[in-house]
């Protein structure tokens, strides 16, 4: 795993930018794993100005993303697909067609996860994002999920659903399920770049690094990977400089 220390969020967010605008004029083609959460959204406004300033062209790249609510349309102003339109593609010239997200709203949801890794298999990923979560979960995997996990459904922690909770007009309106790549799905992409920010991150990031692979800690399986690039800033990387 290649670890780069950014001097804070904004640098963070230009390093990754930079990943993503090399790997499509490398490949105009790419097939990217994409993901959402605030961590993201730097590197997304800057693919905007590049994209306006310089003409990086997204139309024929594939964007596969790794989660979404269980019961929210792609309209609902909460959903994931909702949130990728409103902060990247509809600032790019990607051909929305060709931005894949679960089905929130499919009637069978084994069927839903079935259809998601034929796509995966479809379209081999030349690069995943990946957000950290405090407690090492990776998408909606939380601990303990298995290592050997494809896409599934998820019953969303007591907690999450709590912070999501702030987002909706009351706690009865936020999903309890989540459609998610699995693990093993995750460490099919060719390259993965993992972000992380902020201090609270930084327990997770240490053990992620450092500790012996386990369930019990989701992002750890990605020691395994052949080509990882974990991208953080000062305060998440407290745990590795004080060490």
């Amino acid at each position: 795993m290649k670890i780069i220390i950014a001097e804070d969020y904004d640098e963070l967010s230009v390093r990754a930018a930079s990943f993503i605008i090399d790997t499509v004029k490398r490949k105009p083609d790419a097939t990217l794993g994409l993901a959402t959460g605030t961590t993201p959204l730097g590197l997304y406004q800057l693919l905007i100005q590049d994209h306006n300033r310089n003409g990086t062209s997204y139309k024929q790249v594939r964007c596969v993303n790794l989660d979404e609510y269980k019961g929210l349309s792609s309209t609902h102003n909460q959903s994931y697909a909702y949130f990728m339109r409103k902060n990247l593609f509809e600032h790019l010239d990607i051909d929305l067609n060709n931005a894949y997200i679960e089905n929130g709203m499919a009637e069978d949801g084994q069927a839903e996860c079935e259809r998601y890794d034929k796509l995966l298999e479809r379209f081999p990923r030349d690069l995943q994002l990946l957000g950290l979560g405090s407690n090492g979960h990776i998408a909606f995997n939380e601990p303990n999920t298995p290592f050997d996990s494809t896409t599934h459904i998820v019953d969303l922690t007591e907690s999450t659903i709590k912070d999501n909770s702030r987002l909706f007009a009351n706690i009865a309106e936020v999903p309890k399920q989540a459609y998610t790549m699995g693990l093993k799905s995750i460490m099919q992409a060719r390259k993965i770049l993992m972000l992380a920010s902020g201090a609270n991150k930084a327990d997770a990031v240490y053990k992620m690094v450092k500790c012996k692979t386990g369930e019990n800690l989701p992002a750890s399986i990605l020691q395994r990977h052949k080509d990882c690039t974990l991208i953080i800033d000062k305060e998440a990387a407290g745990g590795l400089i004080n060490q």
